[in-house]
């Protein structure tokens, strides 16, 4: 089958197969040619097919010489359908990874539920024991929790509806947005799905289990963002599950002896979920605009990284509420850099429909938007037949 992309909205209907391969090895390669690194060696990662999730299964497989198990939530290819992004990054990691010696084993099924958290649990008893690293790398529109009620999550203000423009990602056109304000409902509802309430159930049930190496450590991805987007994300609905996160992670330290929880603050970056928030695809557009011309681009950062300087790409914090946080992340991060900042809110004043182009890197946005999905890759032939119903080596059947 001659696989194309399918995009509707913030979502891409179809994925390549041998796109994502090569996008994974690319990424494994990069990995390899870096100094290895003291790190965990068994690790459980929870939304590892995809985006931080999947770059943390990378990292430390290939930086650390860690074991890992992967819980993913993704479909597989039918005869007329593509699988998901996520279904061909994990079978792709898990071959790479088999044939470089290491273990890789992956669950597919619902995070969120206590089925998979025992199927996983039963996993690490068999093959590894213990686990010295858990990764939460969990993002959905709802969640069904243990009480049974499926709550969903919603990307709203808090207070008072709030009018910016964005991109129509349909027309790829300026657009005005107003978003209104979250009920009370809502806001709790949001905290149910994106807060902290799994990853402490995911922690206890380790623990529990005594699947917990003693000294393990525990680490859940969040994002600040500047004040253009604080409206719609820190201080909106989904701002206020970070914040119940933030506070589970001092929860874990409180409760599970022996183990330490962060919370890691990352940049911005393209992703399926950051595609969705409004406003946001044309803030990196533009992001990506000013970090170009100001030479902060991406390949420069990660290849300063390696070489020990202070160009920080994630942040990892205890606590995100204490003023001295914020200000380590003003100076640390490149996107948050106020020479950055405040070309990026010159460019949001003055754009229009008519310079949307020239005052935006929207190419280099959809660049890496059709990446996630494994098109537009260099060296993929994309007009080639390929199969879809690629099998991830350790799920034996596809359901």
């Amino acid at each position: 089958m001659v696989v194309q992309p399918k995009v509707k909205g913030f979502m891409c209907t179809t994925a390549h197969p041998e796109g994502c391969k090569e996008s994974v090895r690319r990424q494994i390669e990069y990995v390899k040619s870096q100094p290895k690194a003291e790190g965990p060696k068994k690790v459980l990662v929870l939304g590892a097919s995809m985006g931080y999730g999947l770059a943390s299964r990378i990292a430390l497989t290939y930086a650390c010489g860690a074991d890992s198990i992967g819980v993913i939530f993704d479909k597989p290819g039918k005869e007329k359908r593509t699988a998901s992004a996520g279904w061909y990054n994990t079978a792709a990691f898990e071959q790479f990874a088999q044939n470089d010696g290491h273990y890789a084993k992956s669950i597919n099924g619902d995070a969120y539920s206590q089925e998979i958290k025992e199927e996983t649990i039963a996993l690490i008893k068999k093959d590894f024991g213990q686990v010295d690293m858990v990764i939460y790398s969990l993002a959905a529109p709802r969640r069904k929790a243990p009480d049974g009620v499926t709550y969903r999550s919603v990307l709203k203000t808090v207070d008072k509806e709030f009018t910016n423009q964005s991109i129509d990602l349909l027309t790829n056109e300026l657009t005005t947005v107003t978003i209104p304000p979250a009920t009370e409902e809502e806001i709790n509802d949001t905290i149910k799905v994106m807060g902290g309430e799994d990853w402490m159930l995911w922690m206890e049930a380790l623990q529990e289990a005594d699947v917990l190496a003693d000294g393990a450590k525990t680490v859940a991805y969040s994002y600040i963002g500047p004040e253009l987007t604080y409206p719609i994300y820190y201080d909106g609905s989904i701002g206020q599950a970070k914040q119940d996160l933030y506070r589970t992670a001092d929860k874990i330290n409180e409760h599970i002896q022996g183990t330490e929880a962060y919370v890691a603050v990352n940049k911005a970056v393209v992703t399926q979920s950051s595609s969705a928030i409004p406003i946001v695809p044309l803030y990196i557009s533009i992001l990506f605009k000013v970090m170009k011309e100001l030479n902060y681009q991406p390949n420069e950062m990660a290849r300063s990284l390696s070489k020990q300087k202070n160009n920080t790409i994630g942040i990892i914090l205890p606590q995100i509420e204490h003023p001295y946080f914020a200000k380590v992340l003003g100076r640390l991060d490149y996107e948050m850099k106020p020479e950055v900042q405040e070309e990026v809110k010159k460019i949001w004043e003055k754009i229009s429909p008519e310079n949307l182009s020239e005052l935006t890197d929207i190419d280099g946005y959809w660049q890496e938007f059709y990446e996630i999905f494994g098109f537009r890759i260099e060296g993929v032939d994309y007009d080639a037949d390929v199969n879809i119903q690629t099998s991830i080596p350790s799920i034996i059947s596809a359901e």
